[in-house]
């Protein structure tokens, strides 16, 4: 990245809450050249723009770091794609213990290349669907958080959430500016799912058009 990417993501983590330093604005660099490159071969992300990769996805994805109980805690990304948001979130809170779920082979592929290169210890990738992976007893209650960016719809992610998390964990959700009816949909389930409505927080990405809604549950303690 340019002078001037890197003062974008630097500036833009600060205006969030976070302090990126020398090591973690180079693997930064370093992942968003491998996202360009990789991104010839395979659909990681729709953005061409160098730019929009640093707004639309480091600092989209650095957004709930506030909100975390546990940023040191064990976190599975669900639908993570190209890295988002578990990647940008490792590298700006290393205590974090990773994994990242992705079914697509090309997409695990290059997660799995983005984290040798990044040298991000406690990191693993699962190339597995979300329903097979309810079959792993060793995943069961395993997790502190469980994120995922607008890759399921949230009663999805509420009827899978109480097998990952441990009791108190927290599921959250990164939404569109208005995901009500999923949000009312939710409503129904939730309890029967052994899942509580917490909070739903409304955030505008530095340097982003839109607004992005956090949606916040905890597991009930039973």
């Amino acid at each position: 990245m340019d002078e001037t990417l890197i003062t974008t993501l630097s500036e833009g983590a600060a205006a969030i809450g976070i302090r990126l330093g020398p090591a973690e604005l180079d693997r930064f660099a370093t992942y968003h050249r491998d996202i360009l490159l990789w991104n010839r071969r395979i659909n990681l992300v729709s953005e061409r723009s160098a730019l929009e990769i640093v707004i639309r996805h480091f600092l989209d994805s650095l957004t709930p770091a506030p909100f975390l109980d546990r940023p040191d805690g064990a976190l599975i990304d669900l639908g993570s794609g190209g890295g988002f948001p578990g990647i940008p979130l490792r590298i700006a809170l290393p205590g974090l213990q990773l994994s990242l779920v992705e079914a697509s082979r090309k997409k695990s592929s290059f997660l799995s290349h983005a984290v040798r290169t990044l040298r991000l210890d406690g990191v693993q990738v699962i190339r597995k669907r979300v329903e097979e992976l309810t079959a792993w007893e060793n995943l069961a209650g395993r997790f502190d958080t469980l994120i995922s960016r607008a890759a399921f719809k949230l009663p999805d992610l509420i009827r899978t959430a109480s097998f990952f998390l441990k009791p108190g964990g927290q599921l959250i959700a990164m939404k569109g500016p208005d995901p009500q009816e999923e949000m009312e949909e939710t409503e129904r389930i939730s309890e029967a799912a052994g899942m509580v409505f917490t909070a739903c927080r409304a955030v505008r990405p530095p340097g982003a058009d839109s607004l992005r809604k956090i949606i916040i549950y905890n597991r009930v303690f039973r």
